[in-house]
C-alpha cells in the first residue's frame, strides 16, 4: 500500500534519495512518479532539486564514469551507452569521459585483457579468442582495442609454448 504524497512530504523524501546517491535527472522523475506526483508538482520538485545542488547531471556522469570504469572495469562504449539510455547530455557524457585517464583507461584495459585470456581454458584456438572478444566488446572496450591485444596474447602465447618444446 504506497502512501499517498503531498509536496511538502515528497520533498524531504525525494531530497533523502539524491543525498543517498548521485542520481540523474530520469532516475529523479521516475521515483517521483512512482510517488504518484503528477507532472507540475514532479517540475516544482526537479527544480527545487537543481537549485538546492541536490540533482547536478554532470556530476552525476562523471561519477558514474568513474564508479563504473574503476569498479565494474567497463569500456567507453559501454559508459557512454548507458549514459545515453539515462538520457544524459553529449556535453556531459565528454565531461564525464574526461574522468577517466589515458593512462588508467590502458592499464585497467591490459590487466582485464590478461587475466581474461588466463581465464579461458579452450583448447581450441579460434574459439578461445572469439570467447575473449566477445567478452571484453560486452565490457565496453573498442573493438580496435580488443582484437589487438587478441593477436597480441596469441603470438605471446605461441611463442611461449613453442619456448617450451
Amino acid at each position: 500500500m504506497n502512501p499517498i504524497y503531498t509536496l511538502k512530504t515528497a520533498i524531504p523524501k525525494i531530497e533523502h534519495y539524491c543525498a543517498y546517491q548521485e542520481r540523474c535527472h530520469e532516475e529523479v522523475i521516475q521515483k517521483l512518479w512512482s510517488m504518484k506526483m503528477d507532472s507540475d508538482e514532479i517540475d516544482t520538485i526537479v527544480v527545487h532539486l537543481i537549485s538546492s545542488n541536490f540533482l547536478n547531471e554532470s556530476r552525476f556522469a562523471c561519477s558514474f564514469a568513474r564508479g563504473k570504469h574503476r569498479i565494474k572495469f567497463w569500456g567507453k562504449i559501454r559508459i557512454i551507452n548507458e549514459l545515453k539510455f539515462r538520457k544524459i547530455t553529449q556535453y556531459n557524457i565528454n565531461l564525464a569521459l574526461k574522468e577517466i585517464t589515458h593512462e588508467e583507461y590502458t592499464a585497467t584495459f591490459d590487466g582485464i585483457s590478461q587475466k581474461q585470456w588466463e581465464a579461458i581454458r579452450e583448447a581450441n584456438r579460434l574459439k578461445k579468442r572469439k570467447k575473449f572478444c566477445d567478452y571484453l566488446l560486452r565490457k565496453g572496450y573498442e573493438s580496435n582495442l580488443v582484437y589487438e591485444k587478441a593477436k597480441e596474447l596469441e603470438s605471446w602465447n605461441t611463442d611461449d609454448t613453442d619456448k617450451t618444446d
